[in-house]
C-alpha cells in the first residue's frame, strides 16, 4: 500500500468496502466514542400492490363459473312461469289481449294465483328439464358413435360443419316427439285436467311418435318434423354467428379502453374474457328468439293441433278454453294467423319473452356482484417484502 493511505478506507466500483464491519473484532467503542452502525432499512417494493396474488385469478374463474350456473338455474327454474305465459299465448287464435309488453301481463298473473295457487304457473318444468336432458345426452352418445363433432369452433372445416349440423338435425328430430309431449303438459290448465306425472312425458310422447296416421286434426309426428328440424337448426346457427360477432365486437372495444388507459395487453384476462362470453351469450339469445319468435309460433300451433287441450284463458286470468285449430301445415298456420289476427298474431305473449330476458340479466348481474364483494373480502392482503442485505443502498444495482 501507498505510503499515506493506510488511514483510508478500502473502495471497491467506487464505493467504499465495507467488509470489514463482518469481522468479529469489530470495535463498537473508537477512541471513546461510540461507533453508530447504519439500521436495516426495509425495502418495500412499489410494485407489490400491482402484483396481485395468484388466489385472485382463481376467485375470478370461480366469478366467472358461478355467473354461468347461475343464468342455467334461471333459465331452467325461475323463468319457467314465464315460459308458460308465452306459449298459453302463442298457442291461443282467440286471445284478444296479445300482451305484447309486459305489464299487461301482471293483472292476470295475480288473477291466475288467485283462482289456482301459486304453482299454476310452474307446470310442465319436469318434462321441460327431462326433454332438455335427453336432448343433451342424445348429442353425447351420437358424437360418441360417430365421427359428428359436438361443438365447432371458427376454425372447423367445412366437413366438420356439416357433420355438426347432421348432429343437430338428427337429435332434434329424435327429441320432437318427446318435445310436443311436454308442451302440451306446459300449456294444459290444471283446473280442466289431471296432473300429469313426472314420466307421463315418455309414454305421451311414444305414442305421439307410433300415430302416423292422420287422427282427426292431430298432425302426424312426420310431418312436423321439418319444420321443427329447421326451426331448431337454423336459430342455434343464427345464435351462434350473433354471439361470435357481439363477442368480436366486445374484445375490440376492451382492448381500445385498455390502449386508452395505456395498460394495453394482447391477452385479455380470464375473468374479462369469461364476462364478454356471458354477456355475448345473453345478448344472441334474445336477438334469435325475437327474429324466431314467428316461426316459434306457428310450430307451437301446429304442435297442439288435435291434441284436446285445455288452456287459461290469458284475457282475464278466470276461466279456460280449448284449443279448436285446423291447420293443413306450417304455410296455411302462417297465412292464418296473419290474415285473422294481423301481423301482431305472430308475436303474442312476446311482453313475457321481454320478462324472462330482463330477469335472466338481473339475476346474473346480482350474482355477479355478491361475488364480486365475497372476493373483495376474501382476497389475501400482500405482504411487503424486506431486502435481506442491511446495506442495501450500497448495493452494486
Amino acid at each position: 500500500m501507498m505510503a499515506g493511505l493506510e488511514s483510508y478506507d478500502r473502495v471497491y466500483r467506487g464505493k467504499p468496502d465495507r467488509s470489514w464491519e463482518n469481522e468479529k473484532n469489530f470495535p463498537y467503542i473508537y477512541h471513546g466514542q461510540e461507533v453508530i452502525r447504519p439500521l436495516d432499512v426495509p425495502v418495500v417494493h412499489p410494485l407489490v400492490e400491482d402484483s396481485p396474488p395468484s388466489e385472485d385469478v382463481t376467485v375470478k374463474k370461480y366469478i366467472g363459473a358461478c355467473c354461468g350456473l347461475a343464468t342455467l338455474i334461471t333459465e331452467t327454474l325461475l323463468v319457467h312461469p314465464l315460459i308458460v305465459l308465452r306459449r298459453q299465448c302463442q298457442v291461443n287464435p282467440g286471445l284478444n289481449k296479445y300482451h305484447i309488453i309486459p305489464i299487461t301481463l301482471v293483472p292476470v298473473v295475480i288473477r291466475l294465483h288467485q283462482t289456482q295457487g301459486i304453482n299454476t304457473l310452474w307446470k310442465g318444468i319436469g318434462s321441460v328439464l327431462l326433454v332438455k336432458g335427453m336432448l343433451l345426452a342424445i348429442e353425447d352418445f351420437i358424437s360418441k358413435i360417430t365421427p359428428w363433432p359436438k361443438e365447432i369452433t371458427c376454425n372447423s372445416s367445412l366437413k366438420t360443419f356439416g357433420q355438426h349440423v347432421l348432429l343437430k338435425c338428427v337429435s332434434i328430430g329424435l327429441v320432437t316427439p318427446f318435445y310436443s309431449a311436454s308442451l302440451v303438459e306446459t300449456v294444459q290448465s290444471e283446473i280442466a285436467s289431471e296432473s300429469p306425472g313426472i314420466l307421463d312425458v315418455f309414454r305421451d310422447g311414444a305414442i305421439r311418435l307410433v300415430e302416423v296416421s292422420n287422427k282427426g286434426r292431430l298432425i302426424p309426428i312426420y310431418s312436423l318434423l321439418p319444420p321443427t328440424i329447421a326451426h331448431g337448426v337454423s336459430k342455434y346457427l343464427f345464435t351462434l354467428a350473433i354471439q361470435g360477432v357481439t363477442s368480436r365486437i366486445m374484445h375490440i372495444r376492451q382492448k381500445q379502453s385498455q390502449e386508452i388507459r395505456g395498460a394495453y395487453s394482447r391477452d385479455l384476462s380470464e375473468a374479462i374474457a369469461q364476462d364478454i362470453e356471458l354477456q355475448s351469450s345473453l345478448i344472441s339469445t334474445f336477438v334469435a328468439e325475437a327474429l324466431f319468435y314467428p316461426w316459434e309460433t306457428v310450430i307451437h300451433r301446429l304442435h297442439l293441433q288435435g291434441t284436446r287441450t285445455i288452456i287459461d284463458n290469458l284475457d282475464t286470468g278466470r276461466s279456460v278454453t280449448p284449443l279448436l285449430t285446423g291447420y293443413s301445415g306450417a304455410s296455411d298456420c302462417y297465412s292464418t294467423i296473419i290474415s285473422t289476427e294481423g301481423p301482431l298474431g305472430l308475436y303474442k305473449g312476446f311482453g313475457a319473452l321481454i320478462l324472462e330476458f330482463t330477469a335472466k340479466v338481473v339475476v346474473v348481474r346480482v350474482i355477479k356482484w355478491v361475488l364480486t364483494e365475497l372476493q373483495t373480502v376474501l382476497r389475501p392482503k400482500p405482504k411487503l417484502t424486506r431486502d435481506t442485505s442491511p446495506y442495501w443502498y450500497y448495493s452494486d444495482t
